[in-house]
């Protein structure tokens, strides 16, 4: 038994041993093969750096693909300490980057915009495009009648007080196929700046002028933004029907304002129109259309789309819509552009009758849903090849307009004293908030707001923008004691509750002039009254009586015009007045009156004042509070 337990035990220990070495070898083997497989060391890659103006340490390490931290330190040999997400400017990643070897390619950041440049299209690419119009002329001349007969649509039934209030574009079709696009704007001489961007987008203009009342005061600047864009007129002469038109008298007064008319020797074509008897409208057409053959419009549709935007709003389950004319190119369902500050992604196109329509091409007007945010009425649209691309030109034309107004606020600690000594300290300030349904009433309004400034009083406009009256406006106008105007807007129900319970003035309106009058009238209302003196007479002291419990009393004679009692006086000694103040008596013998005459005898108390002596004279005179006016 001894020895099998012996022997046991030393197989045990020489099995033991033996499976301790097969490890050992073991373990040298993996060794061995795990250095054999080991890559050798990586070469360095040397690459081009593209440096923007400003960006962040971790975005240059990733630029280079080197370490973050390898980066860091060669800021520190330049003895900068920065952390990783830290930004630097060009010129120090510059010397970075030369340092660890790489090659340096400067960038712009306004480079980012390079890819909207406008390539011009071959002669061979180019296609007939319908003409754009756009109707201008005086508030109810019957610009927007007009568009109704032609669509034979009821738009200006749509409008508050039968006034265009935003731009409309409108496609039509006419008997013989061809195609032309209207642009209707505003008459109202608050929309100055929306007629001028009408006339930026236009090919013709027609000028439409009423035979009963002639050129009037918003005609002559529809002339003049039609002139000074260098667009062919068309005169359309409306209410041709009516008892007291007069066409000639049209004809005539158009020549003082330089717009010559065939019939007078010059090269501007008028037709005689009655939108609501529906009289000449094809003839209006025919010349429209030959005024399109000699302008030989044309345009690729075979290539990203550019546009305009005619208008923009906010609206509830649609989010930023935008009015777009398509200028060149085909815009497409799906299609990613930048408008302006803003970008998006084509979620639905409609055309002017609301229908879906799953592209547009060149001169016709759609409205655009997926945008990111409102542009401005006036912004170009383009369209880009991805999102990346959009978000980033988005970004840096925000940028550049925030510091725009920083720059613009942040005046010199002497132009802040030179303008604040510049100012009239009594000057009444009237601070607003805008909010309106579509972008181009925000502008027509603002603009508006801001001719009414004078001297002594002027419109503050703290903030504006498109949509309902939320409680952040209400929280801005109860901190800055500003009223708010809506223009066809109206505030949330949080709002409201928060407007009662702060007491903020919020006034709704729907047509502009009517809101501009109304500010009108509070600023006026706000300046103090004018102070008026009226003279109404003279009295000279020939005696001073001294009357216990009343004091000196002055017994007078009125040289010139009437004393009354409660008047204001000047005391003159001299011809130097030495005070002014209140009649506190006055007298005829003993009783009191009311008031003395020329010629006659009378007392006179002065009221707290008793410094009189014989020979001053009294000047009597009334003070009259008028109200300014604007």
């Amino acid at each position: 038994m001894e020895r099998r337990k012996g022997f046991e035990s030393d197989d045990s220990e020489e099995s033991r041993s033996r499976s301790l070495a097969a490890m050992r070898r073991a373990r040298e083997k993996q060794k061995k093969q795990a250095q054999s497989s080991q890559p050798k060391e990586k070469q360095k890659v040397y690459r081009e750096v593209t440096i923007p103006e400003t960006l962040t340490v971790g975005d240059l390490a990733n630029r280079m693909s080197e370490r973050a931290a390898d980066v860091i330190k060669e800021l520190m040999k330049l003895g900068i300490m920065a952390t990783i997400n830290q930004t630097i400017d060009a010129d120090t990643a510059e010397l970075v980057v030369e340092e660890m070897g790489h090659n340096v390619v400067r960038v712009s950041e306004s480079d980012v915009e390079d890819i909207l440049t406008f390539e011009e299209d071959s002669t061979e690419d180019l296609q007939d495009r319908a003409p754009i119009v756009t109707i201008m002329g005086h508030v109810d001349h019957g610009k927007t009648s007009l568009l109704d007969a032609l669509r034979s649509a009821n738009v200006a039934g749509k409008e508050a007080g039968g006034i265009t209030q935003h731009i409309g574009a409108y496609q039509v079709a006419t008997e013989k196929g061809d195609k032309i696009t209207f642009i209707d704007t505003p008459g109202h001489a608050a929309f100055t700046e929306m007629r001028a961007r009408g006339a930026k987008v236009t090919d013709i203009v027609i000028l439409i002028v009423a035979a009963d009342d002639s050129v009037m005061p918003q005609t002559i600047e529809a002339i003049n933004h039609a002139q000074a864009a260098e667009v062919p007129i068309i005169v359309a002469i409306n209410k041709i029907d009516l008892p007291a038109a007069n066409p000639q008298k049209v004809k005539m007064d158009l020549l003082q304002h330089n717009v010559a008319l065939e019939e007078f020797g010059g090269d501007i074509l008028a037709v005689e129109i009655s939108a609501k008897s529906r009289i000449g409208l094809d003839d209006l057409l025919d010349t429209i259309m030959l005024q399109a053959e000699v302008l030989s419009l044309k345009a690729n549709p075979n290539r990203a789309a550019r546009g305009t935007v005619a208008e923009s709003r906010v609206e509830k389950g649609r989010g930023s819509v935008a009015t777009v004319l398509i200028q060149s190119g085909t815009i497409h369902e799906g299609d990613i552009f930048v408008a302006g500050q803003e970008w998006g992604r084509v979620r639905a196109l409609l055309d002017d009758h609301g229908n879906r329509v799953k592209e547009a091409g060149p001169a016709v007007p759609v409205e655009i849903l997926g945008l990111q945010g409102t542009p401005a009425a006036g912004d170009e649209i383009i369209v880009v090849a991805d999102e990346a691309k959009a978000r980033e030109i988005s970004e840096y034309r925000q940028r550049k307009e925030r510091a725009a107004k920083v720059a613009a606020s942040a005046k010199s600690g002497l132009e802040a004293l030179m303008e604040h000594m510049s100012q009239n300290e009594n000057m009444v300030t009237l601070p607003v908030i805008i909010k309106a349904d579509v972008h181009g009433s925000i502008e027509a309004i603002v603009g508006s707001l801001e001719k009414l400034s004078t001297e002594d009083a002027r419109v503050q406009v703290l903030h504006s923008g498109v949509g309902a009256i939320s409680e952040a406006d209400i929280t801005l106008a109860n901190a800055s004691k500003a009223l708010i105007i809506g223009f066809n807007v109206r505030a949330n129900p949080q709002a409201r509750e928060l407007a009662k319970r702060d007491a903020v003035d919020i006034r709704y309106y729907s047509i502009i002039y009517e809101a501009l009058d109304d500010m009108k009238r509070i600023l006026s209302g706000m300046l103090s009254p004018e102070i008026k003196e009226s003279f109404i007479g003279y009295a000279r002291i020939d005696e001073v009586f001294n009357i216990t419990k009343v004091g000196k009393v002055a017994g007078c004679v009125v040289t010139e015009g009437v004393v009354k009692r409660g008047a204001k006086v000047r005391l003159l000694r001299d011809n130097i007045v030495i005070h002014e103040g209140e009649l506190s008596q006055l007298k005829r013998f003993k009783d009191d009156a009311k008031e003395v005459r020329e010629g006659t005898e009378c007392g006179m108390s002065f009221a707290q004042y008793d410094d009189l002596k014989a020979g001053d004279m009294i000047e009597c005179f009334e003070v009259e509070e008028i109200a300014r006016e604007l």
